[in-house]
C-alpha cells in the first residue's frame, strides 16, 4: 500500500467534493504522522479547516477515523489493480509489491489505526460499523478477479482470495505486535511459495 500522497492543504471545491478531500487530506496527514495524539482541531489546522468543520461533515472523531481506514483500503485496492496491470509482472510479484507497501515503517501509524478501528467496529460502535461491512467483502472481488485471470476456477478463487487476505492481515498484526520484519517477511514469502508453487 502507498497510503502516502503529496502533502498540503486540502484544496476544497465544491460542498459535494469537499467530504472526500477532507479525508484524503486526513489519510495523508495520519500517514505521515500517525494518530496517537490525534485530536479534531489538531488535524483541522494541519489540513486547513476549523475542527468545526471536520465535525460537521463526519460528526465524530471516531467517524472520520472510520473514513481514514475506508479511504486508506480503497487505495490499497487502487494499488494492487495497478500492480496487476504491470506488463510482465508476476501475480506473486505483485503481492509482494503490495506486501512492501503495506509494511512500509512510515504507514505502522496508519496500519494501528485500521486494526484499532476495526476493534471498535466489533465492539459494536456505530460510527465505525461501516469498516466492517467492508472489511473482507470489498476485498474479495479485485483478489478474485486476479486469481481468475490466472485460470483459477471462480469458485476456487473466492476461497484463495479470503485465505491470502486473511494472511495478509495476519502478519500484519503480527508485525506490529512483535516488531520482527526479518521473520514476517520470511513467512510471507514461505506463504507466497505455497500459494503460487513454483510460479
Amino acid at each position: 500500500m502507498d497510503g502516502s500522497r503529496p502533502e498540503g492543504r486540502a484544496a476544497l471545491g465544491t460542498d459535494g467534493d469537499r467530504r472526500s478531500q477532507l479525508v484524503d487530506a486526513a489519510v495523508d496527514y495520519v500517514a505521515a504522522h500517525g494518530f496517537a495524539d490525534l485530536s479534531l482541531r489538531g488535524l483541522g489546522a494541519a489540513i486547513g479547516v476549523s475542527h468545526r468543520m471536520l465535525i460537521h461533515y463526519f460528526g465524530s472523531k471516531e467517524a472520520l477515523l472510520a473514513e481514514i481506514v475506508r479511504t486508506s483500503e480503497q487505495r490499497q485496492r487502487d494499488l494492487l489493480s495497478r500492480f496487476r496491470l504491470e506488463p510482465g509482472l508476476s501475480p506473486s510479484d505483485a503481492a509482494r509489491l503490495l506486501w512492501r507497501q503495506l509494511t512500509d515503517p512510515r504507514l505502522a501509524g496508519q496500519e494501528r489505526l485500521f486494526f484499532e478501528i476495526c476493534g471498535h467496529a466489533l465492539r459494536g460502535r456505530p460510527e465505525t460499523a461501516l469498516v466492517l461491512e467492508g472489511f473482507v467483502n470489498d476485498w474479495l472481488e479485485p483478489l478474485m478477479a486476479a486469481e481468475v485471470a490466472a485460470g483459477v476456477d471462480p469458485a476456487v478463487a473466492r476461497n484463495r482470495a479470503r485465505l491470502g487476505l486473511a494472511t495478509v492481515r495476519g502478519l500484519l498484526l503480527d508485525l506490529l505486535a512483535t516488531g520482527d520484519r526479518a521473520g514476517v517477511d520470511a513467512a510471507m514469502e514461505e506463504f507466497l511459495r505455497l500459494y503460487y508453487g513454483s510460479e
